[in-house]
């Protein structure tokens, strides 16, 4: 189905300011089909003046829909619907005195001219199925006031008011709807609406009370009301605002409404927001001590790494001094990525800080005499907390791994390089790890070797993380080995 600028840009002669007004009009247009209770068309004139194209469509929340198909898209020439022309032309609402059928429903129609300055752009047709149609309720009554006057604003190219920002919480007509007169009183209110206000604590009925004294009164005892406020609840101001108290959070949205240049009164949406903010304060407290048990891991894994630290300078076995050295880095990997974590909202890290300190780390603390340095290449993108652990810990070992090998018998002042490459595709994390240094020895064979690291890497990638491991001389032909890890990832 084709969008509205589809249609515009391809049959009308509209230009962008005109789409950016449509636009903003079928961004809220929901309200005035709700209110109506009829199906909304906005029909765009044709660039030769021939008819009309559907450029929109919206169907009500409130009542039985007059399509049963969709029409974006489809044209209707001049003189097949009489009621369009008359509106386009004559730039005035125009009404149907008897219904149209279609497929043995019977549809009332009226057309509303969209003006924008001193032009008409458009025509919404509104199509009223008349099946649902009973003798109407106060609320059906007010409702259809209401759709009568936000027709005539656009008629009058007033609605809908720019600067507006909809947001998720914006409230629809379902949701409660208060009517205000030009005083601030109300005239009606929906039971969902009184129902949000009772819950708030409200005793007393809304209807023929001053809106802006009963929400003071509710949300703050009766203290002088701020501007902003004050601007929503008399409908002064198209804006929107959450007012609250110990019982209740409400979300409310006003709609002046003007009539012949003149303030008439205000539409007034609110929503009831109670669980919704409630939901949201739970999980900012549950990430906020998600973060600060992070923190106080990494704290705790810093303290033994001192702690290991300082038992290796007391211990004078040189095994023994290198096995808790080693011990020291596993524990530095596993604290950068908590480290990490503590900064971040949600269980997720970006491992291209993570990989940089870890190859920071492993070159600080060689212990051999060659001096090496890391460089990393490509990216390994935002991973898990279950992945990024132990990948850390994989990293370390094997760069720790060719320190300790590939340049501890290695003659003469050149530096080594230890290279580490990421790459991401499509459910996959693709690692390599090369180094140019003295290269595998003659029969290795890292399933039977009986070295802790690669126990452990052997472990971590195979058994934790589903993965592949492949090590091998460098893919260039020179000298050095490379180290090949691939894993899944989620995207």
């Amino acid at each position: 189905m084709p969008s509205l600028t589809d249609v515009a840009r391809n049959h009308t002669t509209l230009d962008s300011a005109d789409l950016d007004r449509l636009q903003l009009l079928v961004s809220d247009w929901q309200m005035l089909a709700d209110l109506s209770f009829a199906d909304l068309v906005l029909w765009l004139p044709d660039t030769e003046g021939l008819g009309f194209w559907a450029g929109a469509q919206m169907r009500p929340t409130t009542g039985p829909t007059a399509y049963l198909d969709d029409i974006v898209g489809s044209f209707i020439p001049r003189d097949r619907r009489p009621l369009l022309d008359q509106a386009y032309d004559g730039g005035r609402i125009c009404r149907e005195g008897d219904p149209e059928w279609r497929d043995d429903v019977p549809v009332r129609v009226e057309t509303i001219p969209v003006r924008r300055g001193s032009r008409v752009i458009a025509v919404i047709a509104r199509n009223t199925n008349l099946l649902g149609v009973r003798t109407p309720s106060r609320l059906e009554i007010a409702y259809l006031q209401s759709a009568t006057d936000l027709a005539r604003m656009i008629t009058d190219g007033i609605f809908p008011y720019g600067g507006e920002r909809l947001l998720s919480t914006t409230p629809r007509v379902g949701d409660g709807c208060i009517r205000v007169d030009r005083h601030g009183m109300v005239t009606f209110a929906s039971p969902n609406a009184l129902s949000a206000y009772r819950r708030m604590g409200l005793v007393t009925d809304l209807v023929g009370s001053r809106l802006k004294d009963i929400t003071a009164d509710l949300i703050n005892s009766g203290r002088k009301v701020d501007d902003v406020l004050a601007s929503v609840v008399t409908g002064r101001a198209a804006q929107e605002i959450e007012i609250e108290n110990p019982e209740a959070t409400l979300f409310l949205r006003a709609i002046p409404l003007r009539a012949e240049g003149e303030h008439v009164g205000a539409l007034i949406l609110l929503r009831d927001v109670t669980e919704l903010r409630s939901r949201e304060r739970e999980l900012v407290t549950k990430e906020a001590t998600i973060r600060e048990i992070h923190h106080r891991v990494k704290n705790n894994l810093q303290t033994v790494a001192a702690l290991l630290r300082m038992q290796a300078r007391r211990i004078t076995v040189p095994e023994a001094q290198a096995a808790l050295s080693e011990a020291v880095r596993r524990v530095g990997s596993i604290a950068i990525v908590h480290e990490t974590l503590s900064e971040s909202f949600d269980e997720h890290v970006d491992f291209d800080d993570v990989a940089d300190r870890v190859g920071a780390m492993v070159a600080d603390v060689s212990t051999v005499a060659t001096q090496v340095t890391t460089r990393r290449t490509g990216s390994f993108g935002v991973l898990d907390s279950e992945v990024a652990t132990p990948l850390a810990m994989v990293l370390t070992e094997l760069m720790q791994n060719s320190v300790e090998h590939a340049f501890g018998g290695r003659e003469g002042d050149a530096a080594g390089e230890i290279l580490l490459d990421a790459r991401r595709s499509v459910g996959r994390l693709r690692v390599v790890v090369t180094d140019d240094g003295l290269g595998l020895p003659a029969g290795f064979d890292s399933e039977t070797s009986g070295n802790l690291g690669l126990s452990i890497v052997r472990t971590l990638v195979i058994g934790e993380l589903d993965g592949v491991l492949e090590f091998g001389p460098r893919h260039d032909g020179g000298q050095g080995t490379t180290v090949v890890l691939d894993i899944p990832v989620k995207d």
